[in-house]
């Protein structure tokens, strides 16, 4: 099976935009010949970080979501602005959300997708070791409650599905991976 594009883009308009998304409707050629039309959500590049202190702790986020319209336990995660380099917004956020900052950054793996049938968004994660606390700077969206737990109690509430959120699934267990084969 071929790997190159077999669609055709024949047009693309912005049929809605704010500052952390924008929507776009592509009149394309389907790849059986049909001519339709594509939603794509465009947004910020996602970040988030699993912090770990010298016990082997990290630290979640619970807050509200309003798209789910549940509370949510997660990892430090946010956006990154225009132009801003994913490790820079994720070090900003973990300061804002918990008021940690870190002497030691190790990216988790590469670039992730994630949900690439309607959106073009794209993560990074990394591992914040050498943490030093400081006082936490929400922003305005964000009424948040941070907990200290052991890295083993993070990756059985993913396990139980307590944590269900993507970027912070795919953080825990990759830097699980990565303090085993460190510590192998």
């Amino acid at each position: 099976m071929p790997e190159s594009n077999p669609w055709k883009t024949l047009g693309s308009r912005i049929v809605y935009e704010n500052p952390w998304i924008r929507v776009r409707e592509d009149q394309v050629i389907r790849p059986d010949g049909d001519e339709s039309i594509y939603g794509v959500m465009e947004t910020r590049i996602a970040t988030g970080v699993v912090p770990i202190d010298d016990d082997g702790c990290t630290y979640l986020v619970g807050q509200y979501r309003y798209p789910t319209g549940v509370y949510s336990w997660e990892i430090p995660e946010g956006g990154a602005d225009p132009g801003e380099e994913p490790l820079a917004a994720i070090q900003r956020e973990l300061k804002e959300e918990t008021g940690l900052t870190a002497r030691k950054w190790t990216p988790l793996g590469g670039e992730f997708h994630l949900s690439n049938c309607i959106s073009s968004e794209i993560g990074f994660v990394y591992l914040a070791e050498g943490l030093t606390h400081g006082e936490a700077e929400p922003d305005g969206t964000e009424v948040l409650q941070v907990k200290r737990v052991p890295l083993d109690e993070a990756i059985a509430m993913v396990d139980d599905n307590t944590i269900v959120d993507a970027v912070s699934i795919i953080a825990l267990l990759r830097a699980e991976r990565h303090l085993k084969r460190r510590n192998a």
